[in-house]
């Protein structure tokens, strides 16, 4: 078991930036293979983002490749999301995630959820 807690979401104009970070509870974590997910109002939760347990290996949705960056310490039990060049249409509550399996190409479920941060990028 896992507990995840998510911070630095907020209100920023597109092009700007924002890092999301993700405190983890456990001495797990660097078990698990992490990422991230978004979702808006009465759509389905989307992958953003993974990243392998030693960090070594992401991988990005088509949508925000060469935009964003995930990346993870392991001693400080903590996953990151730097997300650069944003749009309105990243405007989403960012979920983080643990125990990533991929389901198929660029397809991801996880087992463990945070409790998401809102992003919101104005036009």
């Amino acid at each position: 078991q896992v507990q995840l807690v998510e911070s630095g979401g907020g209100l920023v104009q597109a092009g700007g930036s924002l890092r999301l970070s993700c405190a983890a509870s456990g001495r797990t974590f660097s078990s698990y293979t992490m990422g991230w997910f978004r979702q808006n109002p009465g759509k389905e939760r989307d992958f953003v983002a993974v990243i392998s347990r030693g960090g070594s290996t992401t991988d990005y949705a088509d949508s925000v490749k060469g935009r964003f960056t995930i990346s993870k310490d392991n001693a400080k039990n903590t996953v990151y999301l730097q997300m650069v060049s944003l749009k309105p249409e990243d405007t989403a509550v960012y979920y983080c995630a643990a125990k990533v399996l991929a389901t198929g190409s660029n397809r991801y479920r996880a087992d463990y959820w945070g409790q998401g941060t809102q992003v919101t990028v104005s036009s």
